[in-house]
Parts: structure tokens; sequence; C-alpha cells
């Protein structure tokens, strides 16, 4: 269908997005259009903003907006535990629970060596950096229960080793509310596998 060219590069912009097919873009393309012009002008500020103001934690690689993160700086918190997650969003998940007090370390990524990802293209350098500092006492491995997750997990898990820093896998299973018998034999392999005493 024809579209004037102003829509057509707004409807490829939201494409762009993850989770966005074209009818939805096209969707969303209009329902802009239809916005107070200060609304999409104050959303265009925000993604810019966003864009540039953002960075990188110089110590965990969480996202953040100046150069050490607030979980970073929070003195506080449990230097001894480190949580290795592999995106930013991992992060936010786990604060949400607002159970860890330790700190993070966030790997932007996993090993996948069919996508041409290997230890070097993620965060694991600063990581073993990091674990220099003999303050750490623990190491939990929270990445994805993929196999790239599982990978990663056991590719650090194997470096750590030597240094005599305890390395623990998040739990996997079945979750609250859920049925044995919808469950997928990995999940309830897993389940079977984290058991623990009560």
């Amino acid at each position: 269908m024809y579209y004037p060219a102003p829509i057509s590069r707004l409807i490829d912009s939201f494409t762009k997005l993850p989770g966005i097919g074209p009818k939805t873009a096209v969707r969303l393309a209009f329902f802009v259009i239809d916005m107070n012009e200060d609304d999409v002008v104050d959303f265009s500020k925000a993604l810019v903003s966003a864009k540039r103001e953002l960075t990188y934690c110089s110590i965990c690689g969480h996202i953040t907006d100046q150069d050490t993160c607030s979980i970073c700086s929070d003195q506080s918190r449990d230097e001894s535990v480190i949580c290795v997650v592999e995106d930013s969003k991992d992060v936010i998940a786990m604060e949400k629970m607002k159970e860890f007090n330790g700190k993070y370390h966030v790997l932007h990524g996993s090993i996948s060596p069919m996508d041409g990802i290997g230890p070097e293209d993620i965060n694991v350098p600063d990581l073993i950096s990091r674990l220099k500092d003999e303050k750490v006492k623990e190491l939990i491995l929270a990445t994805n229960p993929n196999i790239e997750g599982e990978a990663t997990a056991m590719y650090i898990s194997r470096l750590v080793k030597p240094s005599g820093i305890v390395t623990t896998r998040i739990a996997h299973g079945l979750p609250m509310g859920g049925d044995l018998e919808y469950a997928d034999e990995v999940t309830l392999a897993k389940s079977l596998e984290g058991r623990r005493e009560v």
C-alpha cells in the first residue's frame, strides 16, 4: 500500500523495534500522527535523550547516566557477592525483588558460537578483573536458562574455579502456581536437580 514518504519512514522506524510487525508499525505510526504535537516533541526528545545521555557503568556495566551507577555507588551493599546477569533488564528484574543486596556484573550478552559470539565479545574480561579484588567471596551466575546462558555460566565457572571464589547458579524450575503436567522435560529435570530439603 502506498503511504506518503514521512509515514513510510515512521512505519519503517517502528518495524526496527523488537516484537513490532508491519501491522503494529502502521497502527503506531497513525497513532503518532494523531498525537498532540507537544507530546510528539516530548516523545522524540525522550528518545534522543536516552540514546545520548545513557552510558554503561565503568564498574559493573549496568546502564546509567553517570560514570558509576547508583548500585555500585551504594556503600551499604554487600561487596562480597556479585550477581552476574546478561543484560541491564535482568538487574532491574532482580532489584524489583528487593531480596538481593550484593553487587552486579552485566555481561551484555551470552556466549553463542552459532552467532559468532565468544567470551571476548561479552563483558567477561572486566568480570575477571573485578574478581581479583579479595573482597569477593561469592559469584552468583544468573544467566538465562537457555543453551547460551548455560554455556556462559559453565565458561565463567571454569574460569573462576581456580580462584577459590564460591560460584553458585540460580535455581531453575517450575514457576509458582504452575502445573507439573504442562512443564517441559528440561524444566522438570532442572526442578528435580535443584531440589532442597524442607
